[in-house]
């Protein structure tokens, strides 16, 4: 299983790791379990729902970790926590809106830039 997110280009060969690692699943800053939903802003920002670890992590363009934005605090259903977050998506205001899977929900949160 690769837990990463990579950046395939029309033309170019090879893809390229923006998030993750190949075949090394984890909880730290530069580890991915699961990712699923991705979105990208127009700063070339890597937003990802890390599913098993129940969190959504940044990542600037060029960076070799991440950061956490939300939930991380174990499973829950509480505002801080998340439950199996499938997608991620952010609007031109900043807010984040996070598919919370297994709590039925899904959450908002406003995200320093």
């Amino acid at each position: 299983m690769n837990h990463r997110v990579v950046k395939i280009t029309e033309g170019v060969e090879e893809a390229v790791v923006v998030a993750g690692q190949s075949d090394n699943s984890g909880n730290g800053a530069n580890q991915l379990a699961f990712p699923t939903g991705v979105f990208v802003d127009q700063l070339d920002t890597v937003y990802v729902a890390d599913t098993q670890n129940h969190r959504i992590m940044r990542w600037p363009k060029g960076a070799t970790s991440g950061s956490l934005i939300a939930g991380g605090h174990g499973i829950g259903s509480e505002s801080n926590q998340l439950y199996y977050p499938s997608d991620v998506s952010l609007d031109r205001y900043g807010n984040l809106y996070v598919t919370d899977t297994l709590n039925n929900r899904v959450q908002k949160f406003v995200v320093d830039k």
